[in-house]
């Protein structure tokens, strides 16, 4: 899992069917830090988080398996909204 802030919204008129009622979110993964890293990239959101929440978020076939219809075509999905970060250096 990798985290990333969610820095707004994708609008697609036609989108594969399987993605029906799913919120395309553009995000910036960042670091444990919260500083970004990284090109932004879309995330599929059964979770319903909103701009400026920090996500957990997983690609690749894990990403379509966060969704209802587990072959839908999605790189990465949104699997958890975060709380709260705790690092501890050791």
């Amino acid at each position: 899992m990798r985290l990333a802030r969610i820095t707004g919204r994708v609008v697609a008129t036609i989108k594969h069917e399987a993605l029906t009622g799913v919120k395309l979110l553009i995000a910036q993964p960042v670091d444990h830090d919260g500083k970004a890293k990284g090109k932004q990239l879309v995330l599929a959101d059964p979770l319903q988080s909103g701009e400026g929440d920090l996500v957990a978020y997983v690609t690749g076939r894990e990403g379509a398996l966060a969704l209802d219809t587990s072959f839908t075509p999605v790189d990465a999905g949104v699997v958890a909204i975060i709380d709260s970060v705790n690092v501890e250096n050791k």
